[in-house]
């Protein structure tokens, strides 16, 4: 499938981006729609995994045929056969008339079961049947029904683990994944895909509800492509209707636009949450607990501090010993590596009654009655000065993501 093939079936189904692994994941659904072998479809919840089963039914032999969407995890384990496979008038309480299943409404078609590792391990050995011998009971009935579906399953749980842990059948789960389809997340995906889906989605609220549309700035494509987007596709789309519908206004002419930066941006995207470092309890004060970039950018702080400490100390040192040269001693300065983090105490000089050497304060002017809120406070204001208020920089220094920064620069304003 080349370039102009592949972005006219995007345009058809409503695909939007270039991604690599994108592209690879329809053109291995295109191939295998013409056969008859049933598909996994893989990928976290919100990456749009409903599309994949649409294009491989509309290319399929079956097209004609019908196409059910089953959500197994919405249907309450008691009656999920019946819903499946139909049942007999009698078989159970309320069964007042005999009813067909999802499997011999869909005959001859395409029946999709999202969320299959929800299934009941009964309900699995059923459908291990139907996709052996293509047969089948309702239940309250002891006749072999037929049926001729074409099964494509989808999940966002990992099946291999649930396997591993008996929730779901191996035999069952190698008979689905004879053909496997990934999905990449959001985050996975190109920077350019992000803003593409914002963007689309932006659009389309705006055209629906008459608003400006959106422009956004260098930073506020900044603060988007550097969020990981938990909730995939659906979280960004709901972020871009909700900005859009706030910080738009109705539009006066159709070429209108607003500009929107990452300030403006920010408060619609939520915080992440802390992942690498624990969380340190409030406050007695009430303040509140630091996050995980703010920690980070601490312990980074202590390392920096205590390389310059061992640095000067070491520098001292060779010009009491007289083997200090004009140049290259830099070369043979120890460093502190940021592992466990343990900080011996020095012992003081008594030699000549020359003090120690201290620790410069240029960088990070930390009093003892600070805490550690304003320690973060301090490390962000000094780092934009330093680069003359360039977010992108300052974050890169510390090690920490742009949205954090701006983050603060609110705070400090509402201050």
């Amino acid at each position: 499938m080349d370039t102009q093939e592949l972005q006219i079936l995007k345009n058809r189904f409503g695909v939007i981006g270039n991604d690599l692994q994108l592209n690879h994941a329809i053109e291995v659904a295109m191939a295998v729609a013409p056969t008859d072998l049933s598909v996994l479809v893989c990928g976290e919840s919100g990456v749009g995994k409903e599309v994949l089963p649409k294009i491989i039914h509309q290319y399929s032999r079956r097209r004609n045929g019908r196409f059910l969407a089953i959500n197994c995890g919405a249907i309450p384990p008691g009656t999920i056969n019946a819903e499946l496979f139909g049942h007999e008038k009698g078989s159970f309480t309320g069964a007042v008339s005999e009813r067909k299943g999802y499997f011999e409404e869909a005959d001859g078609g395409t029946l999709v079961l999202d969320e299959i590792g929800e299934l009941p391990k009964e309900t699995q050995a059923m459908l291990l049947r139907v996709l052996q011998d293509g047969e089948f009971l309702k239940v309250g009935s002891s006749k072999v029904e037929k049926t001729d579906v074409r099964i494509i399953a989808s999940t966002n749980v990992n099946l291999e683990h649930a396997v591993a842990t008996g929730k779901f059948r191996a035999d069952l789960y190698y008979r689905l994944s004879g053909v496997r389809i990934d999905l990449p997340s959001l985050r996975e995906r190109s920077k350019e895909d992000i803003c593409l889906l914002f963007r689309k989605f932006s659009s389309d609220f705006a055209d629906k509800f008459r608003l400006c549309k959106f422009s956004l700035t260098h930073d506020a494509v900044g603060l988007l492509t550097s969020y990981r987007w938990p909730g995939n596709i659906r979280q960004l789309k709901n972020v871009a209707e909700a900005a859009t519908g706030i910080l738009s206004k109705p539009a006066s002419t159709i070429t209108e636009r607003i500009e929107v930066d990452a300030a403006m941006l920010s408060p619609f995207i939520p915080a992440e949450k802390d992942e690498l470092l624990p969380a340190l309890a409030a406050p007695s004060g009430g303040g509140q607990a630091l996050g995980s970039e703010d920690k980070q950018m601490i312990i980074k702080a202590i390392f920096d501090l205590k390389n310059e400490f061992v640095r000067l100390k070491h520098e001292v040192d060779l010009l009491k010993s007289g083997v200090r040269e004009e140049q290259g001693v830099a070369k043979a300065l120890p460093v502190v590596h940021s592992g466990p983090l343990h900080i011996e105490e020095e012992e003081p000089e008594e030699q000549g009654g020359e003090p120690a050497a201290s620790v410069p304060a240029e960088d990070v002017e930390v009093q003892a009655n600070t805490n550690l809120k304003n320690v973060s406070d301090i490390l962000i204001k000094q780092a934009l000065e330093r680069h003359g208020g360039k977010v992108s920089s300052a974050a890169k220094e510390l090690g920490i993501s742009e949205r954090t920064i701006y983050r603060k620069i609110k705070q400090w304003k509402e201050q």
